[in-house]
């Protein structure tokens, strides 16, 4: 009796095991996720490679941090300039065609710059010039990109797809990285941007291969032209005083925008930390950010296992704290391997953070403004970094890089703090 019952409760634990498992992958059932996801994850793996070596590229040119602030900037500016209407853009017109067009155009970007290092002709005012050409493509294109995911999996597996989103994403981040240090010893920095504009061709045959069944065509057609200029500002109105109406959206968009201006720099920055605190050279580089891109694929495996668990606003509010905190002890170490397990606990921190407001805006908003929230969400994330990659550049340049980024962590921990403390709604999100 006691070992039939012994063997009937082990079966029942491995059952729930073998669901859970199934469960945290289950938004790649749907073929056109599967399809988009590969697309894309090839194709960020090559953008993460460019990263590194124009991070690298950079520094090597101007020998000046401000300059590394300035590539930030000029790739992260557009933002400003183009992501409400890029919001707009995903509710009226096809999100999937004004992706794979931009796709294409920052594939050209990217296999430009190559052509340029490989003929020993590049400055950095042309660094500058290409990196705000796909910044564009990525500003104008990034809210049908969020959008989307909606429009292949619906309502019932919309989290676990954000979450494996987020995990493709996270994987290319580490694998990027330590493809560019491989790269720079078997084809030099030029290889690295030459691979990343063949990328782009896999998420753009990914997105050419999805088909919508009946009710998706239905809910990604347009249904005004973007001709319609009274109806793109009716739009774009619609969106601010919608976001208005709705304290808690507006208040997840402010978080994410504080997080952005003090705490994003730290990645453009991290080339200084390679080259002048821990004296490594490019393969350094590629393992500083390798390990904070491990830590955020931890984390978005992490929130594929857990699913649609409730009180959401708590993980938001945590994972920016444990990210600032972290930010301020990796300023100030010089020993490099604490300098690694804090990277990657702020890898792991900052994905939950941003992936749960995510989801959590996708679920308070309707369907019809969606892609204007998305844009407001890459307004306040995205459009943020320019303004704090510009602070910290110049404020590196005086006051050095690690006080910089060490006072910008603690901005962020004192504003969080405030947040969570008064807001008990967003806490119980």
């Amino acid at each position: 009796m006691l070992l039939t019952l012994l063997m009937s409760t082990e079966i029942k634990v491995e059952a729930t095991r073998d669901r859970s498992i199934g469960e945290m992958f289950r938004a790649l059932r749907h073929r056109n996720f599967r399809l988009f996801w590969s697309g894309a994850f090839l194709s960020n793996s090559g953008t993460w490679m460019q990263a590194v070596a124009q991070g690298w590229l950079v520094l090597e040119k101007s020998n000046s941090p401000f300059w590394l602030g300035v590539d930030g900037f000029m790739a992260t500016a557009p933002v400003l300039l183009f992501t409400l209407a890029g919001g707009v853009f995903a509710d009226l017109i096809d999100r999937r065609k004004l992706l794979i067009y931009s796709q294409i155009v920052a594939g050209c970007s990217a296999l430009v710059l190559g052509m340029l290092v490989a003929t020993g002709v590049v400055q950095v005012w042309m660094i500058l010039v290409l990196s705000f050409v796909t910044g564009c493509c990525m500003a104008i294109a990034g809210p049908s990109y969020m959008a989307l995911v909606f429009d292949l999996v619906g309502h019932e597996d919309l989290a676990n797809a954000i979450a494996l989103n987020s995990t493709q994403f996270q994987l290319s981040r580490v694998l990027g990285p330590v493809s560019a240090a491989v790269g720079f010893k078997l084809f030099g920095l030029a290889g690295c941007f030459f691979a990343n504009g063949v990328s782009f061709a896999a998420v753009c045959v990914g997105l050419a291969m999805v088909r919508y069944d009946e009710y998706r065509q239905r809910s990604a057609a347009p249904n005004r032209s973007i001709k319609d200029r009274k109806a793109f500002w009716q739009d774009l109105l619609g969106g601010f005083l919608y976001v208005r109406g709705r304290p808690r959206v507006a208040t997840l968009l402010i978080i994410a925008a504080v997080t952005s201006i003090f705490g994003a720099p730290y990645f453009s920055m991290t080339p200084v930390f390679a080259r002048d605190i821990f004296h490594l050279g490019e393969t350094g580089l590629a393992l500083l950010m390798g390990t904070a891109g491990a830590g955020a694929l931890v984390g978005a495996l992490f929130l594929a296992y857990l699913g649609d668990f409730s009180r959401k606003g708590y993980l938001v509010l945590g994972g920016d704290l444990v990210f600032a905190a972290c930010l301020v002890c990796f300023s100030l170490s010089t020993n490099l391997f604490l300098s690694l397990g804090f990277l990657f606990a702020m890898g792991f921190a900052i994905v939950g953070s941003v992936a749960m407001t995510n989801t959590l805006l996708q679920k308070l908003v309707t369907d019809e403004m969606r892609g204007r929230v998305m844009s407001m969400f890459m307004l306040s994330f995205l459009g943020a970094m320019p303004v704090g990659n510009l602070i910290a550049g110049a404020a590196s340049h005086r006051f050095g890089v690690q006080r910089t980024l060490a006072a910008g962590g603690l901005i962020i921990l004192v504003f969080v703090t405030v947040v969570a403390l008064r807001r008990r709604d967003l806490r119980e999100l």
